[in-house]
């Protein structure tokens, strides 16, 4: 019977790649900070990624959260009394922070896993084929990837194979630019409308929309690093393994 590895470094799957990688918790918690979920979509940790997601912009709107941002920032503070749903307030809070400090505190763990993973050499699989999509490692451009999401969110997860969740990303943006009325707010201001751009501006949808951009950019940039590295560690252990024993030399012995 085979053993399977007690810490895989990375593994291929319909979905895409998903591994261990070295990252800065602290850039984790950033993530997190600014859009919980996003500290956790870095770490490859899916499931739990989506759910903080949903549950930022579920929450939110029921509490008002942006809108109080907003009169915050104009110095309306009545106003932002006002509007807030303090009876959601405390358990958004908590779990607000909770997404901050599981991603630092799993970055940290992945970090010391990454390390074992590596020191363990798993021979790394590079190719899977399936009826409905077929999964690899390639060499990529991490600046094309970072292009394509600077763009439109989400299309350098759909550069780099990450298809459900370029599509699970992609879906919302449309959903921040059709409620937020962004783009009309955009022809407009083309025009030099600008109190008709303003007025028609919903800013609850409009505050998610710099997060899920930047997010999105700086995921798929480090997602193309990372996935070029796992190729040439992959085609390493390929040439080791099979040209260690071969006579045939380049150079001729000492």
């Amino acid at each position: 019977m085979h053993n399977q590895p007690r810490r895989p470094l990375m593994t291929i799957s319909l979905y895409g790649v998903t591994y261990f990688q070295r990252q800065n918790p602290y850039m984790v918690a950033w993530l997190s900070a600014s859009y919980p979920g996003f500290g956790h979509y870095l770490l490859n940790q899916y499931a739990r990624a989506t759910l903080l997601t949903l549950f930022e912009v579920t929450t939110n709107t029921l509490i008002h959260i942006n809108e109080a941002i907003i009169y915050s920032f104009c110095g309306q503070f009545e106003m932002a009394k006002a509007v807030i749903k303090t009876h959601w307030l405390l358990g958004y809070v908590i779990i607000y922070f909770f997404a901050i400090w599981d991603s630092y505190r799993s970055a940290l763990v992945q970090n010391k896993m990454c390390q074992l993973a590596e020191l363990e050499n798993e021979p790394l699989r590079c190719t899977i084929i399936h009826p409905f999509e077929i999964q690899y490692l390639e060499q990529r451009n991490p600046w094309i990837a970072a292009l394509y999401s600077f763009f439109f969110p989400c299309l350098g997860q759909l550069y780099n194979h990450q298809w459900l969740l370029a599509f699970y990303g992609m879906t919302w943006w449309w959903i921040y630019l059709s409620l937020s009325h962004a783009h009309t707010f955009l022809l407009y201001l083309l025009h030099h409308n600008v109190q008709e751009s303003i007025s028609i501006l919903n800013p609850h949808w409009l505050l998610f929309m710099p997060s899920v951009w930047g997010g999105s950019i700086y995921h798929a940039f480090y997602t193309a690093l990372e996935h070029n590295r796992l190729f040439r560690l992959e085609q390493r252990q390929h040439l080791v393994d099979r040209y260690q024993n071969s006579e045939v030399r380049i150079f001729p012995a000492k």
